[in-house]
């Protein structure tokens, strides 16, 4: 009887319990659903005024919603605002673009472009493409891509207009240094195939290296190259970085391994005030540390090109940068999956010399400027191979 008198107590306590605790897991896991004003937000930075602007398109708009399109275009806007051309949001549909591109699996016209001074620019037409046999140049402005004007688009944007299927044709309005009147010019695209690496035997014992890209694979092809060159009458080098858009950092870090002593500093990240920096330096090989060398640099040579001939030039006193100021493409962008196959690619840090100079939107100065001309570049003359080549004679 005693029994039967307590379970009719405790029963009644176990579910009050049971109900709290189903009430508390829900309320805190919904609470948790909910998005959360954003870490650090000034109090003068009113987050409400994006709802208020949601609720009327709701109320008021004419036309017929898309609430997965309208997210996209307020992320987007919200990335954009940044300022910085190389921070994009991109959808769905454009992040698997993206993806394709980073894969090397794409069909266009084979050019690096790029924002500079505002401006869509040629970085560098790449060896062999469409490009490059259409006789565009590296600082090239590109205003418009067939009808779409290129003054308020990201390079992202950008490169989506311009790329497209074999055989198909884009024309882009350019305006070059020294013109008085744009040019369009019509380029017909195709299956873009880029070497990584050449070398060749001039003037009798100096090496003329040409390096295209930084892709994966570069140093693994240049390690089966360079038992040629130390078994040739080789016994100086022009390191060509030329047209030159960059890629992967490990790529240049390896490369810089055969030019340079092991452990010196190739580049530095930084990742803004008051964060720890990162050190990236040579791991060994040294094989062409003794040869006396000269760097070739041009307005196309940027990124990862940019690190390399920066890193030689800091650390080696017999080397020279000849040509051209050099891009400015110094910024590093982290490509961040988001729900729904959303994708945001972000500046998180800069590089920085061996010397601690900034390369973004600053370049390399060439230690000897020498111009290339449209003339010289269509009559096949080559002004600062020859500088080089003067330069290492006796």
């Amino acid at each position: 009887m005693k029994k039967i008198f307590i379970l009719k107590i405790l029963f009644p306590l176990i579910l009050i319990i049971i109900g709290i605790f189903v009430f508390s897991f829900g309320y805190h896991y919904g609470y948790n659903q909910i998005p959360k004003p954003p870490v650090g937000l000034p109090a003068n930075a009113d987050l409400t005024l994006l709802w208020d602007v949601w609720y009327k398109v709701e109320e008021k708009y004419a036309g017929e919603l898309d609430y997965q399109k309208m997210i996209y275009g307020a992320a987007e806007g919200l990335v954009r605002s940044l300022g910085d051309p190389y921070t994009v949001f991109f959808n769905p549909e454009d992040s698997q673009i993206f993806k394709d591109d980073i894969s090397g699996s794409f069909e266009g016209v084979g050019m690096e472009i790029g924002i500079k001074k505002g401006a869509l620019t040629v970085v560098a037409p790449l060896e062999g493409t469409p490009a490059q046999k259409a006789g565009l140049l590296s600082g090239d402005i590109i205003f418009k891509i067939d009808d779409t004007f290129s003054r308020d688009i990201t390079t992202d944007e950008a490169v989506k207009l311009i790329r497209g299927p074999k055989g198909t044709t884009v024309k882009l309005s350019v305006l070059r240094e020294g013109w008085s009147d744009a040019k369009v010019f019509e380029v017909v695209r195709d299956v873009i195939k880029i070497p990584n690496i050449q070398w060749e035997l001039i003037e009798g014992d100096i090496a003329r290296i040409k390096i295209y890209q930084f892709s994966s694979g570069l140093d693994s092809d240049f390690s089966k190259l360079v038992p040629q060159i130390l078994d040739s009458p080789a016994k100086k080098i022009i390191l060509d970085l030329r047209n030159n858009p960059g890629g992967l950092l490990y790529e240049a870090q390896a490369m810089a391994g055969w030019f340079l002593k092991k452990g010196e500093l190739v580049t530095i990240e930084s990742f803004g005030e008051g964060r720890e920096e990162r050190e990236y330096r040579t791991t060994g090989r040294e094989s062409l540390s003794d040869y006396p060398t000269i760097v070739l640099i041009n307005q196309g040579t940027a990124s990862a090109a940019e690190i390399l001939a920066a890193a030689l030039r800091d650390n080696r006193n017999d080397v020279t940068l000849i040509g051209e100021k050099s891009f400015g493409k110094g910024s590093v962008q982290e490509p961040i999956d988001l729900r729904g196959g959303a994708l945001l690619k972000i500046t998180v840090a800069h590089w920085l010399t061996p010397d601690r100079d900034m390369i973004n939107e600053k370049g390399l100065t060439p230690g000897v400027e020498v111009k290339l001309t449209e003339d010289d570049y269509n009559n096949g003359k080559d002004p600062q191979i020859d500088k080089a080549i003067e330069l290492l004679k006796p």
